[in-house]
């Protein structure tokens, strides 16, 4: 073989090192993106440990948002347990009470200290005249 072919061997087999590396990478971080109801992570001490999605709604007593919205507490509330929560980073406007979130984070001392949070907005959009979703114009 000639020194130039070796050295595209080489580039070629680094190249699919780094691509199939970066695919394992991806595909496992998108397999965590599911999300757990409130009750289930707090009956699964598995969960406890590792950095989970959080699926409930917000109570409506406990509700702190700090000022110019840059992180909040609040209990998240399931079926029938409910968790406290402390974010910290930019509030969504259709945050409030009563409204339905996700939150990513980990359990510390018993408060689920989020990072990430977002809001689901089932009001925004209603059954239109052959039961597809069109958006309110309101």
């Amino acid at each position: 073989m000639s020194r130039t072919t070796v050295k595209y061997l080489t580039a070629g087999a680094v190249l699919l090192s780094a691509v199939t590396y970066l695919a394992y990478a991806s595909m496992k971080d998108g397999w965590a993106s599911y999300h757990l109801p409130v009750d289930q992570f707090l009956s699964d001490a598995k969960y406890q440990t590792q950095r989970v999605r959080l699926a409930g709604t917000v109570a409506s007593d406990g509700l702190v948002c700090n000022p110019g919205r840059t992180g909040a507490q609040f209990a998240l509330q399931g079926e029938t347990k409910r968790i406290p929560v402390v974010y910290k980073g930019v509030v969504p406007d259709m945050f409030k009470a009563g409204s339905e979130v996700i939150v990513e984070g980990k359990l510390d001392n018993g408060v689920f200290r989020a990072d990430v949070l977002m809001t689901k907005c089932a009001s925004k959009y209603e059954s239109g005249s052959h039961g597809k979703k069109q958006e309110k114009t309101s």
